[in-house]
């Protein structure tokens, strides 16, 4: 512990951002980081306590607590304030496959869980873990590693998400021969598609996957395995695989007049945007864009909150985001003590700059979509909601959302976003490879904490496996599939 009295001394201060009203502008990452003196002194907040939650990553109360990666976070802030920066760089890249990528998109479980926020406001961790990475990237010190010697043993990995590089990353470092399929142009699956570049700027990952080629990582890209390469051709040119494809199967919203022109799923919207940005800078128009229309976004998550954000930055006439669900307490309730995860409204980046540029928080709680509307030439104008109140199930205890008859309200809609989730993964893949799937679609194996199929030498990691859930629970178990692989292909693991 670097500095007994840090947490004492010295305030909580985050990397400033841009104002909302000109961040909109662009859509480039808008935090700017701090000096590096004044990053050490937000490292020597770490208390290093005899019980760091922040490094825990089980559930407690129902939901996780700290880092799943289980991130040495007291060993790392205290080389970060003592400026060690090789030790911190080694100590973050021992549990953490990508820092560049959990520094700028994960919600912070391990701060949620810091100590120093049980009275106070909690280190600023994922700040301190961008600081190191970024300044290892810059510093040259994150050179390729290429293994010294290879096994005669070929992997693929079907798909390019957090799970899918997770997974290549440490089977390549064993000296396997990896080979990452991927059915998009560019490598990255949701990091690159699925996250607007204001979150994460494609470059980043552009620079992690030129690294892993170093490495000797082979990438095949614009192949879509199931469709333009069989399964049984992957099946014969390689020892083990690895379904890491995502839970990319959207949830429809069933209801009168959704056959309506201009209503699409989230990520086809998010993708569009981000393909024509990097493309053209939207001077191709391959996109849907959100310029001077009614935005209706159906879904109160991060997914939602993105939409928001780029619906404002195509120049959206208006914006509202429903969500079913009653709005979360501002602060933590006394049934949800530290150090369970907070269950807090967040208000995001998007819904910040939705209240700048219309004067209001865009969400609308407890609320649903009854109809969609329709012009005179099949296209959505407006969309007819309902209004919702939990009620407990007197059999099974569970609240559940109804209706409350009488609460409907129309509102105009030129464009709607479908932004409810996901049912699991696509069923041509999960078919192709004839893998058993769980009662929620997801790719079964005999438990949570085991990756191997009912099929031989078919393993699988990530939102395939779990569902959709958070990209550091996608490189944990990428990081996992590997051992699991590595230990089935030789007999023993001396992977972490």
């Amino acid at each position: 512990m670097g500095k007994a009295t840090g947490f004492l001394d010295y305030d909580r201060k985050e990397n400033a951002g841009q104002e909302p009203l000109e961040r909109i502008k662009t859509y480039r990452e808008f935090h700017t980081p701090m000096e590096m003196n004044e990053r050490k002194k937000q490292a020597a907040r770490c208390m290093d306590c005899g019980v760091p939650f922040c490094q825990y990553g089980k559930p407690i109360g129902g939901m996780v607590s700290g880092c799943p990666l289980n991130n040495l976070c007291p060993e790392w802030n205290d080389l970060l304030f003592t400026g060690d920066m090789d030790g911190a760089v080694k100590r973050l890249t021992l549990t953490n496959s990508f820092p560049e990528f959990t520094s700028r998109v994960c919600p912070a479980l391990c701060e949620k869980a810091c100590t120093c926020g049980l009275h106070d406001d909690p280190v600023t961790v994922k700040d301190n873990e961008y600081a190191i990475i970024e300044y290892a990237f810059e510093h040259g010190l994150m050179k390729p590693h290429i293994p010294n010697v290879r096994t005669d043993k070929k992997i693929a990995v079907i798909g390019s998400g957090p799970a899918g590089l997770a997974a290549a990353q440490r089977l390549n470092k064993r000296g396997h021969t990896v080979t990452v399929f991927e059915r998009e142009d560019r490598a990255g699956g949701l990091l690159m598609y699925g996250i607007p570049n204001m979150k994460l700027e494609k470059t980043v990952i552009e620079r992690r996957v030129k690294l892993m080629e170093e490495e000797g990582v082979i990438f095949r890209t614009g192949i879509n395995v199931g469709k333009d390469v069989s399964a049984e051709e992957i099946m014969k040119s390689f020892d083990a695989v690895i379904l890491c494809c995502g839970a990319s199967n959207p949830r429809n919203i069933q209801a009168p007049g959704r056959d309506s022109n201009g209503i699409y799923y989230a990520l086809d919207f998010l993708k569009a945007t981000t393909k024509s940005l990097i493309n053209s800078n939207l001077s191709d128009g391959y996109y849907i864009s959100a310029k001077y229309k009614n935005v209706i976004v159906i879904g109160g998550g991060d997914t939602g909150n993105d939409c928001v954000g780029t619906a404002i930055r195509h120049g959206c006439k208006s914006v509202i985001q429903l969500e079913m669900m009653p709005k979360l307490p501002d602060n933590r309730a006394d049934d949800n003590p530290w150090p369970e995860w907070p269950k807090v409204c967040k208000t995001d980046y998007g819904q910040e700059e939705a209240i700048a540029v219309f004067g209001r928080d865009p969400r609308i709680y407890q609320t649903t979509v009854k109809r969609f509307i329709q012009d005179g030439t099949g296209h959505v104008r407006s969309i007819e909601t309902i209004k919702l109140q939990p009620v407990k199930d007197k059999v099974t205890g569970r609240i559940r959302m109804e209706e409350i008859s009488g609460s409907e309200q129309i509102l105009p809609a030129d464009l709607v976003l479908i932004a409810a989730g996901f049912l699991g993964s696509e069923s041509y893949v999960t078919d192709a490879f004839g893998v058993k799937l769980d009662n929620r679609t997801n790719v079964a194996t005999d438990s949570l904490d085991k990756y191997q199929t009912n099929v031989e030498k078919i393993f699988t990691a990530g939102d395939m496996h779990r569902g959709q859930s958070l990209v550091v629970w996608a490189i944990r178990e990428g990081r996992e599939a590997a051992k699991a692989v590595d230990n089935y292909l030789m007999g023993y693991s001396n992977l972490r």
